[in-house]
């Protein structure tokens, strides 16, 4: 039994140990740090579970598939090592693919991007309206995209509406979905009209943070409206750049839906982009595992783009520099 000995200061200390150390209080295993760490790995179980199923096993499965040669016609499955892969290289149509998905993801950030910072700019004034002009922006992206690029193929057809505008001024109109450039910036046209505003509402809530003082303090040293947005807003807002930028580049790189609707893929290849050259083949020639060596070099792509915009963010963001 321990004893008690004066310290001092009025307050019994034990004294040590026959061993010559002083006697500690036992802690328990079960401490609050291990409640917070179980705590936090229950949170996040639902999320690590999903991203397991339906994001890791597939992805290792199209690159399982991508060295088979599956025919679900023949009900073969036979291994053919890297078989697919060199036929990637030497496939002569993947030039032409490569070309024309490189035109619309270009066309469509580009476009995507700059008129979503434009309307935002616009719409973040203290002008009766701009309510409604957010709205009216902002309500295609919530519109059925099967249903919005349908009605966009009639708009769009030779006697559609555009045309039918078009010849009301006295214009004559091209058959849209039939030349290989037109169909190209009608596809890109009808995605950017139905996603920009997702990222005008971004580019709001970052214009709506940036402080009203620096453009006063701004204004008072004499600098135009085209020198504040160069050196105040963009700079500001540049982390909401970053971000609209990496997801507009992802999804143009996934369009699908309205390729199939409107062009198929034509005329020619003109508007086969990978993800419908990967259906293409997948789906339509039953080419499974050509298929999936596609889709593997579809997400090397935008693994390669997402990083390189990610490692550039240094060099343009404002709050990493």
């Amino acid at each position: 039994m321990p004893v008690l000995m004066d310290n001092g200061a009025g307050r019994a200390a034990p004294r040590p140990a026959p061993g010559g150390t002083a006697a500690s209080p036992r802690r328990g295993w079960w401490t609050s740090r291990r409640r917070d760490q179980l705590a936090g790995l229950l949170f996040v179980t639902p999320q690590l579970v999903g991203t397991a199923l339906f994001v890791l096993l597939p992805l290792g499965l199209v690159v399982w598939y991508s060295l088979h040669e599956w025919n679900v016609l023949a009900d073969t499955f036979d291994f053919v090592g890297t078989d697919n892969y060199r036929e990637l290289v030497d496939d002569p149509k993947l030039p032409g693919v490569l070309r024309s998905t490189l035109f619309f993801s270009v066309g469509l950030v580009v476009f995507n991007l700059a008129l979503a910072l434009l309307l935002a700019v616009l719409l973040n004034q203290r002008l009766r309206g701009t309510v409604v002009f957010r709205t009216l922006f902002f309500s295609p992206v919530v519109v059925s995209l099967v249903a919005w690029t349908i009605v966009w193929g009639f708009l769009l057809q030779d006697n559609g509406g555009v045309n039918g505008v078009a010849g009301a001024v006295g214009l004559d109109g091209p058959n849209w979905l039939r030349g290989e450039w037109t169909a190209l910036l009608s596809v890109i046209v009808v995605q950017v009209v139905k996603n920009v505003g997702l990222n005008m509402v971004l580019f709001l809530a970052a214009l709506q943070g940036v402080p009203a003082e620096l453009y006063e303090a701004a204004r008072v040293e004499g600098a135009s409206r085209w020198t504040q947005f160069r050196r105040i807003t963009v700079p500001l807002i540049s982390p909401t750049i970053l971000l609209t930028s990496i997801i507009t580049v992802v999804g143009a790189l996934q369009v699908f839906a309205q390729i199939a609707v409107l062009t198929q893929g034509g005329p020619g290849t003109s508007t086969t982009v990978l993800v419908y050259y990967l259906y293409q083949q997948a789906f339509q020639f039953h080419q499974f595992g050509y298929g999936s060596t596609l889709s593997v070099l579809l997400f090397l792509i935008v693994l390669t783009l997402t990083v390189v915009q990610w490692r550039m963010r240094r060099k343009w963001v404002f709050h990493e520099q």
